[in-house]
Formats: C-alpha cells, structure tokens, sequence
C-alpha cells in the first residue's frame, strides 16, 4: 500500500511541525503565512485524524502531549533532511562554491589567489561573502569560512590551520622622513577599531612586545584593509599580520620596523560545515584553500 495513503495531510504534518517547534499557534501562523485559525484547524483535523490530542491547552501557553512529542520531533528531523539533499540537488546543478572570509582577509589573501583556482576548475562559480562579522556555517549560506581564532569551532570542523605573526609596518617615504630605525612616541601610529578583538590594537601589542614607549594613535578605522592602506600611502605606522600584508612587503609598498615578530595565539582556519561535503566542487575548494594557506 502507497505510504500516502497512511499519512494524515502533508500540510496538517507541517503546521504540526511548526507549533511544537515555536510553542505557539500564533508564532507558526506567522512563519507559514496563515491565519492562527487556519493553523488550529490543520491542528484540529490531524487530532480527529489519529484519535489523540497535539496540545494541552493552558493559560497563554501550550504543551505538546507524549504523542505529538513523538511525532514533531520525528517531523523536524526528516524535513531538515529533506531540506538538506534539496539544497545539495539544487547546488549541484548549479556549481556554486560560496567562500566566506573577513574583508581583510579577502581583499589581501584570498582574491589574489582566486584566479588560480579558476584555472584548475571549470564550470564551477565562486563566490566571496566578506564580513568582518562572523559567518555561521550552520546557517547554510556559506560551504566554506576562513575564520581567525581558536578552535574548536561549534559550527564546523577545520581542515588546515596557519599561525601568523605581527610586525609594525610602515611606507618606505614614511620609514625614509623618520629619525633612527626604531619606533618613537613621536611616530604617528594607525589604529583598527574592529569589534572583534582577535585583532590586537597598539595597547595589546606594547603589553605583548614588553614595550615602554607611549603610543597613542592618531588614525583610527573600522576595516583593516583601510588601516593598511593608511600606512601605505605614508601617513604612519600600522600593526601588520605577516599573512595579509606579504604581499606589500614584497613588492616593496610596506616595510617593517622591528626585527623581532611577534607570533599570535590564534591562527587562520579553513572550517566547513560538519556534515559531509554537498558537492564534490565545494570538497575541492576546501582541498585548494587547504593545501594554499599551508603553503
């Protein structure tokens, strides 16, 4: 016999689904677009339907009875699933690897590289969510994040690590008007005010290095990536995370002042979802960011 003919309503199931997990007629009315008399009647007919009471009605509040307890928590997880495989049948198709990372980490790291990858894979669509704020994995919108932290992560799991270090660095005019090597109060100093605090600030780092000079920052800003592009044009000194500004060392736009780095307690992760893989194109961009950030 069809399983559908032992099924009540698929939609009486949904709007089971929805009360139990808000506790509410009223919150599951809003999230399925319906009036709250229309859910008590879905409600009403799945009861009449198996002979037993969904809810027990109590002053402003509903409790599910042992029944529906069985049945709505078997419901969640078969339509989380159900969701699942429609998202992975759908991105399949689609070839869409959503990278997530801080802007800095972006705009200095990961797009430069980006063509790279390009050229190893094709028919597969990248794309960058950058945000200084954190990505939840969990919440399905990104496969794969690169965070800076400590792990564990509670919504995912890492697969390639890479420690960092700071150096203070500044432009070779800015480096060539100063007076002696060293750093100096006299020295204009940049700051980033991010409200993640992975990212040390000047007083963290004299704390760190053990340093007695008195330094107070004359430029303040919100995104790393405008902080480095202070020091670049010349207007002071800035804390640089080795991993980010390389490239500016290298190609000569940024120096460094200090002969010492200091190596940072948190690191730069590759974290994906803790569930298997969706596609095999998301599993190869993990492999690539792996393999580039420990290298």
């Amino acid at each position: 016999m069809s399983f559908r003919r032992r099924l009540p309503s698929l939609t009486a199931l949904m709007t089971l689904e929805a009360v139990f997990r808000h506790r509410s007629f009223t919150a599951a009315a809003a999230e399925l677009g319906v009036t709250q008399a229309a859910v008590s009647r879905q409600i009403a007919l799945l009861e009449d339907e198996l002979g037993l009471p969904m809810f027990v009605r109590k002053h402003r509040a509903i409790e599910p009875t042992p029944g529906c307890l069985a049945l709505a928590t078997t419901l969640t997880q078969s339509f989380s699933n159900i969701a699942d495989v429609v998202e992975v049948v759908g991105r399949s198709q689609q070839g869409v690897v959503t990278i997530g990372a801080t802007v800095a980490f972006s705009s200095f790291w990961l797009l430069p590289r980006l063509a790279e990858f390009r050229r190893q894979t094709s028919g597969v669509q990248i794309r960058v969510v950058s945000q200084d704020s954190k990505i939840d994995l969990n919440a399905g919108g990104v496969d794969i994040v690169i965070r800076y932290g400590q792990p564990p992560f509670a919504d995912g799991r890492v697969v390639a690590s890479r420690e960092d270090s700071i150096v203070p660095v500044c432009s070779p005019e800015y480096f060539r008007r100063r007076e002696g090597g060293g750093m100096s109060s006299a020295d204009e100093f940049i700051e980033t005010d991010a409200q993640d605090r992975s990212w040390m600030t000047w007083s963290q780092w004299r704390q760190e290095a053990d340093c007695s000079l008195q330094i107070s920052p004359q430029l303040h800003f919100n995104h790393y990536t405008e902080a480095i592009a202070a020091a670049r044009a010349g207007q002071g000194i800035a804390l640089g995370w080795r991993l980010l500004v390389q490239t500016f060392l290298d190609d000569g736009t940024l120096v460094s002042l200090e002969d010492a780095e200091m190596r940072t307690a948190d690191a730069y992760h590759v974290v994906v979802p803790s569930r298997p893989y969706r596609t095999s194109a998301v599993e190869h961009a993990a492999d690539w960011l792996a393999f580039a950030l420990s290298h």
